[in-house]
């Protein structure tokens, strides 16, 4: 199995050969790709090194599949380029996602939806994936009519320029900044740029991803995405409408039953989820699950995920796993 990672030199691409790695996914071969000044630089897999290499040269080498994390405009050039000469493309970026004639997956909510004709696969935004992995088997049991979310994302949403925008606040030294505003101490209610109608295309993201993923134009969902100075992972306080009436115990029966999702809620011990305790896990975490008393059928939610993993890296990774389950690739 030949293996590229486009983007393999980045905060998410390297995150994707540290989760390929300790998955045990049948790499046979390494193909690191990044930009060209980049070339020749060696990225380490299993303790061996390999050479970075171009987008083209990469396409000759034939790889089974690519796994894309190198930005919108590098996947809208090369993806079809490498779909074209037949390899499955697995792209992390938003350039595809919201493509009608492309699939946006998380493997555990719609993995059925793909077929061997899909020659490139949308990697859902990170704030979206820990989400619809709480949201989908609650919509299976009662109905969602509404989702209000409000997120606490992490510094390393936005990349290593932006982790180092805090360390550098933190002790003072002056340096390159990855946010208009001071990060450390302060929280931004802004992540990406802002659209005509108010909102932040994270924000637009969030709302028209959850209604693809889960397959279900019912879904009205609105969302407050903010920054705030932590690593680790993202964090989500979710409010959701539903159908009909719940039982919190079976609530809570239900998502501990849900693969890849841990219940942590045990607040009389001050037991809930935090992104410190997420970060470098493959698992979504749920807690401060209550009943939402202003109105009726409806429950409050806290979910956190470390944004690199499930949120990039280990999402993708799956997504190829099932491929090559069904061999596809």
């Amino acid at each position: 199995m030949k293996v590229a990672v486009v983007g393999a030199t980045g905060l998410v691409g390297s995150k994707m050969l540290q989760v390929l790695a300790e998955r045990n996914f049948p790499v046979t071969e390494l193909i690191p790709v990044a930009s060209e000044k980049s070339v020749g630089k060696e990225v380490m897999y299993k303790g061996k090194p390999y050479k970075v290499v171009t987008a083209d040269t990469a396409i000759g080498m034939k790889p089974n599949v690519a796994i894309f994390s190198a930005g919108g405009s590098t996947s809208l050039e090369w993806a079809p380029k490498f779909a074209a000469a037949g390899i499955t493309v697995i792209d992390n970026s938003s350039a595809w996602r919201m493509d009608p004639t492309k699939k946006l997956v998380v493997p555990e909510v719609n993995a059925s939806a793909l077929t061997p004709e899909d020659k490139i696969i949308a990697n859902p935004n990170c704030s979206t994936i820990q989400m619809v992995l709480v949201l989908d088997p609650l919509h299976k049991k009662y109905g969602i009519q509404r989702v209000v979310v409000s997120t606490y994302q992490s510094v390393t949403g936005t990349g290593v320029k932006a982790v180092t925008q805090l360390m550098n606040e933190r002790q003072g030294i002056e340096g390159e900044k990855a946010y208009a505003h001071q990060i450390d101490l302060n929280v931004i209610p802004q992540i990406d740029v802002f659209l005509d109608n108010g909102y932040t295309k994270e924000e637009m993201k969030m709302v028209k991803e959850t209604v693809k993923i889960m397959g279900d134009e019912r879904i009205k969902v609105t969302a407050t995405t903010v920054r705030i100075p932590v690593m680790g992972g993202h964090s989500e306080s979710v409010n959701i409408e539903f159908d009909k009436d719940f039982d919190l115990a079976e609530v809570r029966q239900i998502l501990a039953a849900t693969p890849g999702v841990i219940v942590v809620d045990d607040p009389a011990n001050a037991s809930y989820p935090m992104p410190k305790d997420a970060h470098d896990k493959d698992e979504v975490f749920v807690g401060r699950i209550r009943r939402d008393e202003s109105q009726a059928n409806t429950l409050n939610l806290w979910i956190v995920a470390d944004n690199l993993r499930k949120g990039a890296a280990t999402n993708a990774v799956q997504i190829a796993e099932y491929l090559q389950g069904k061999n596809w690739l």
